[in-house]
């Protein structure tokens, strides 16, 4: 099975929805006509009507009834009752992906009350940007090319990694949460030069751009993050002195405290009210 031919449709067309949308549509690997999206607010299914010419309804069992490949983008909170309104149209014919954060496969088939091909993975916000990481997780119950379905739609909007579904809450904490992270130290590079003499817009320009280059070029090239920092910093130059500097603050243990604690976070939420 692959997605090319099929239709794809979304329950809630939110950011991340919209996102998939758009790297479908880049992608070529599915045509306008063959995307669905519904959404309780009118307007923003009219907005995405008029940019992307998807088709739009508040009908989430109409959807469900055309669709081959259903993309659960509602949040969280509101998964289960959206999950039981749609139950009566949902067959094995139809692939389930729940993008939904911390809502574990278990609640998403009790809520259907039958089986089901479903598929849980977790994306994170630079898919808006079509720079994304993405989580699949396995599943039981699916049939053999169902993962390579989930990878073809989601590799449309960044990088797709493939793991157990225990482990989307270590997802959630490092790359689901990492974004927030990494917007603290551009935010932080950037005061410190604006603290240095620099004017604000300069020092936003110089902080994103470096972020955005040093990663890119790890990810390129394959180096160890250490062979890049060994790299940059000259025997008593001005780069170690400041590695120096973020050493003395604890930068590696805070940054491992934060992804231990947006993981535990994670872990709590999926248990739900106490």
């Amino acid at each position: 099975m692959t997605i090319k031919g099929r239709h794809v449709g979304f329950l809630g067309a939110g950011n991340m929805g919209e996102a998939l949308i758009k790297g479908l549509l880049e992608a070529n690997l599915v045509p306008a006509e063959a995307i669905h999206a519904t959404d309780v607010r009118l307007e923003r299914l009219k907005e995405l009507d008029r940019q992307y010419g998807i088709q739009v309804s508040s009908d989430n069992s109409e959807l469900v009834r055309h669709a081959d490949i259903v993309i659960l983008a509602v949040k969280p909170q509101i998964m289960e009752s959206v999950v039981k309104e749609i139950a009566p149209v949902v067959t094995r014919r139809k692939l389930l992906i729940s993008i939904a954060a911390g809502v574990s496969t278990a609640k998403i088939r009790a809520a259907l009350g039958k089986e089901a091909r479903l598929i849980r993975v977790m994306p994170n916000t630079p898919a808006l940007v079509l720079e994304g990481a993405t989580a699949i997780a396995k599943a039981e119950g699916l049939e053999p090319d169902d993962l390579d379905v989930a990878g073809e739609i989601f590799s449309a909007v960044g990088r797709v990694v493939v793991l157990g579904e225990e482990l989307l809450d270590a997802v959630t904490g490092l790359s689901g949460s990492g974004p927030a992270y990494v917007a603290v130290a551009i935010e932080a590079l950037a005061d410190g030069g604006v603290r240095m003499g620099l004017d604000r817009i300069t020092a936003m320009t110089l902080a994103t751009q470096t972020v955005l280059g040093a990663a890119t070029l790890l990810r390129e090239t394959g180096l160890h993050p250490g062979a890049l920092k060994d790299m940059v910093c000259s025997p008593g130059g001005t780069s170690i002195a400041g590695v120096a500097a973020l050493e003395e603050g604890g930068i590696r243990a805070t940054f491992i405290k934060a992804v231990e604690r947006a993981t535990q976070r994670s872990r709590e939420l999926g248990q739900g009210p106490k």
